[in-house]
């Protein structure tokens, strides 16, 4: 779990760091987090099912061997999740675009809203019921990943008084590797969740193939 920022940096690491590794020794599966960039290499990947950039930002300095080692790690069977400001990250890398779906553009609305859950039948989504509201600041993209992506989470739009089609939580593959991004955790308060818990718990049980 990787929480390194070289940009804006969430109030919400401290929290989103403690809630995953906690939801690991309930869930099963262990948790290493870290803010060492230097940490990530195809030696130490190897070590893990998962990569998670959670409420990651800005050029992170990853040299050309590690971007390799990243791609090559989910491409090969593993996982990555990326959590919110994950998208605000490493824009100079288009592949890494690629790899989570869509680059992060602005956050319009700061609110209570209700989120629509497109697809109920996923491990990151079962229990959630058809909809649920939550406290957030919701992003747009600067592309609308839909169309290379599965959506499982979209923005009610009428619910911060607007229109339009704006996904918050898509699975994606890349080889034979599973993607999970959710656009959700700017507040400690959305970490400390139930409901988000229970997505990002199953998001990475899915994503390691369990």
């Amino acid at each position: 779990m990787l929480t390194a920022t070289a940009g804006f940096r969430h109030d919400s690491i401290a929290t989103a760091r403690q809630v995953v590794t906690t939801l690991g020794t309930a869930s099963g599966f262990s948790v290493t987090t870290t803010e060492d960039v230097t940490s990530i290499s195809a030696a130490t990947l190897a070590n893990y099912d998962v990569l998670f950039f959670a409420l990651t930002s800005g050029e992170i300095a990853f040299t050309a061997e590690q971007r390799a080692a990243i791609l090559s790690f989910v491409a090969s069977g593993k996982g990555f999740l990326g959590a919110h400001s994950a998208t605000d990250t490493l824009y100079e890398w288009p592949e890494y675009g690629a790899l989570i779906g869509a680059y992060f553009k602005e956050h319009p609305w700061t609110r209570v809203a209700s989120i629509i859950v497109e697809d109920r039948a996923h491990a990151a989504t079962m229990g959630l019921g058809e909809r649920f509201s939550i406290e957030e600041e919701f992003y747009t993209f600067r592309e609308n990943p839909r169309g290379r992506v599965q959506v499982l989470l979209r923005l009610d739009a009428a619910s911060v008084g607007a229109s339009g089609d704006y996904p918050l939580a898509w699975v994606r593959s890349h080889g034979a590797g599973r993607v999970y991004y959710n656009a959700l955790g700017h507040f400690a308060s959305t970490w400390s969740d139930p409901q988000f818990q229970r997505q990002i718990a199953g998001a990475i049980r899915w994503a390691a193939g369990r």
